[in-house]
């Protein structure tokens, strides 16, 4: 198990990282045409979500690999599981549909997962 939650770790950190460098890098205008929801937000808070996203990846690795302060490993998912519901309610909210919520909630299953087994059976 413990294999699984460090593949899925890798996996959901890598998928945070491009996308907090997406929000970062990619001018607004692109963002709005890429992703509809960020019109509905000031520039500087999708760039705020950008950076928590990574951070979020880093501390989903970070801690682990070193050993140092392993508690931030759940604390990181528990966030970006967090980050992800309000990702998927703005979907929900704009009338966006299931498939486009779909992405955030399955982020959030697996942030929650990591999170529960990493506070619960299986810390580092």
């Amino acid at each position: 198990m413990n294999m699984f939650l460090w593949i899925l770790a890798f996996l959901l950190a890598a998928v945070f990282i491009g996308s907090g460098v997406a929000k970062l890098i990619t001018p607004r205008e692109q963002q709005i045409d890429r992703t509809p929801y960020a019109e509905d937000f000031p520039h500087s808070v999708i760039l705020g979500i950008g950076v928590l996203e990574i951070f979020g990846a880093i501390g989903l690795i970070l801690p682990a690999l070193t050993g140092v302060a392993t508690v931030l490993v759940a604390l990181a998912a528990a966030g970006l599981a967090i980050t992800m519901v309000f990702a998927a309610l703005v979907h929900v909210r704009r009338g966006d549909g299931f498939k486009a919520a779909l992405p955030s909630i399955l982020l959030a299953i697996g942030s929650v997962f990591i999170a529960w087994s990493r506070f619960g059976p299986y810390p580092l």
